[in-house]
C-alpha cells in the first residue's frame, strides 16, 4: 500500500498499457527503501518520495546509493512526520548538506499544492495553528 502512491503517479502521466511496458522492461523501478541497501544506481533518476517518513539511518543509506551519471530528487514533508520519536531523516538535512557542490534544495508552500483547491487551505490552517501554539509554548516559558 505504500507504493500505491507513485504508481498512481505514474499512470497518471503515462497511459497504463505504456505504463505497463515500462515496469516490464524495468526502465521504471518501484521499490521500497528497505531494498535499496547495497545497491548502486547508475545512469538513473531516482525519486525517494514521502522522505520526512526515513529515518536518519535510512536517509544517509539511500543517499550513498547514488551511482554515476544519476540523479536525485529528495521529497517530503516535515509537517507530516510520522516516524517513532520524531527521527525523521529528512530534518536537518539540508543542514547536513549544505556546502556540497551539485545539491541544491527548494521548499514548496501552500501555493504549491496541486491537489483540490481546499487541501491548500487546510495546509494553511495547520501552519497557522502551529504557529499560534508555538507562540502559546513561548509565551509560558516567558512567563514560568
Amino acid at each position: 500500500p505504500y507504493l500505491r502512491p507513485l504508481y498512481d503517479a505514474l499512470y497518471d502521466m503515462v497511459e497504463p498499457e505504456g505504463a505497463q511496458k515500462l515496469l516490464e522492461r524495468q526502465a521504471v523501478e518501484v521499490a521500497p527503501l528497505a531494498f535499496m541497501r547495497g545497491r548502486t544506481l547508475n545512469n538513473s533518476f531516482i525519486i525517494l518520495d514521502e522522505a520526512q517518513n526515513a529515518t536518519p539511518e535510512q536517509m544517509k543509506m539511500f543517499l550513498t546509493r547514488i551511482g554515476i551519471g544519476s540523479k536525485v530528487v529528495v521529497t517530503g514533508d516535515t509537517t507530516q512526520i510520522d516516524v517513532p520519536d520524531g527521527r525523521s531523516g529528512l530534518l536537518g538535512l539540508e543542514r547536513v548538506l549544505q556546502g556540497i557542490d551539485g545539491l541544491a534544495f527548494v521548499h514548496l508552500g501552500v501555493g504549491d499544492v496541486v491537489r483540490h483547491r481546499i487541501v491548500g487551505d487546510i495546509v494553511a490552517a495547520y501552519e497557522r495553528s502551529a504557529a499560534e501554539d508555538s507562540q502559546r509554548s513561548e509565551a509560558g516559558r516567558n512567563r514560568g
